[in-house]
C-alpha cells in the first residue's frame, strides 16, 4: 500500500486536493444554484465548516492549506528592517496556523482567529507549544476588547472569499482593529477593474483601495505582484494605515 503523502509538492497530495476541490465546489452555494433551505448564510459558514469536516485531518483536502506561510507574507516579514518583535498582531482567518506561526516566529505577540472552530482546533494540534493565542471568531462580530488593540493586522485571502456586497463592512471591521499608528497588511489575488471573474474566490480589483479609504484606511504601500514560481497568480500585497493617523 502506498503511503499517504503530506508533502504539498507531491503529485499524490495534489491529486487528493483536486479530488476534494471538485467535491467542495459542488457543495458551494456561491458556485452553484443550490436552493437555500435554512437561514441566510452570506459568509458561506456552512460551506467552510464542511471543508474542515470532510477533510478528516487531511490538509490536502483543505484548498488553502499549504502547510507553510504564504510566500508574500514570509518575504514581507523578512524584509522588515525594524522587525515586528513585540507588536500586538492579529491574524485574520488563520486556517491551519502557518501564517500566524510565521508572525510569531518573528517575535510578534499574535492572536489568530478563524470562524470555523474545527480549523482553530486543528491549528492548535499542529502547534501544541505555540505562543499564538488561537481563537474562534467572526470578523463581523468582533470582541469589543479587540477594537483599536493591534499594531499589525494581517489578512490573507479573507477579503477575496467575500462577495462584493460584504467588502465595505469587512474593511471597516479591519480598520476598527488598528491601534493608533497600526497597520493592516492585505494579501490577495488581484485583477484588473474590468476583468470578468467567476468566484469564489473573487480576486480584488484596484477599486478595493478606494473602498478602503472610505472605510477609514489610507494606502501606505501597494504592490501589484505578477505571477511567479512561488505565487502562481497575480497578487496584491498592500500595507494600509488608519486614515486619522498623522
Amino acid at each position: 500500500m502506498n503511503k499517504v503523502s503530506f508533502d504539498p509538492a507531491s503529485p499524490e497530495f495534489a491529486a487528493r486536493r483536486a479530488e476534494a476541490r471538485k467535491a467542495l465546489d459542488a457543495l458551494d452555494p456561491a458556485k452553484n444554484q443550490i436552493p437555500q433551505t435554512g437561514p441566510a448564510d452570506p459568509l458561506r459558514r456552512e460551506w467552510f465548516e464542511a471543508v474542515y469536516a470532510l477533510a478528516s485531518d487531511d490538509p490536502a483536502r483543505v484548498p488553502w492549506a499549504n502547510l507553510a506561510p504564504h510566500p508574500l507574507l514570509k518575504a514581507w516579514v523578512g524584509a522588515q528592517a525594524r522587525g515586528i518583535s513585540g507588536l500586538r498582531t492579529l491574524d485574520v482567518g488563520c486556517g491551519l496556523g502557518d501564517n500566524a506561526e510565521c508572525l510569531a516566529a518573528a517575535g510578534a505577540r499574535v492572536v489568530a482567529f478563524d470562524f470555523v472552530a474545527q480549523a482553530v482546533d486543528w491549528a492548535q494540534r499542529r502547534f501544541p507549544n505555540s505562543n499564538v493565542d488561537y481563537r474562534a471568531g467572526d470578523l463581523f462580530a468582533l470582541p469589543d476588547a479587540w477594537r483599536g488593540g493591534f499594531d499589525l493586522v494581517h489578512e490573507c485571502y479573507t477579503l477575496q472569499a467575500l462577495s462584493k456586497d460584504l467588502l465595505p463592512a469587512a474593511l471597516g471591521a479591519l480598520a476598527s482593529l488598528l491601534a493608533p499608528g497600526g497597520k493592516l497588511l492585505v494579501i490577495s489575488r488581484a485583477r484588473d477593474e474590468d476583468s470578468e471573474v467567476e468566484g469564489p474566490p473573487w480576486p480584488l480589483p484596484p477599486s478595493i483601495f478606494e473602498e478602503a479609504k472610505r472605510q477609514g484606511l489610507k494606502p501606505l504601500a501597494i504592490e501589484d505582484i505578477t505571477a511567479t514560481a512561488d505565487v502562481g497568480r497575480r497578487h496584491w500585497r498592500a500595507l494600509l494605515g488608519r486614515a486619522d493617523a498623522a
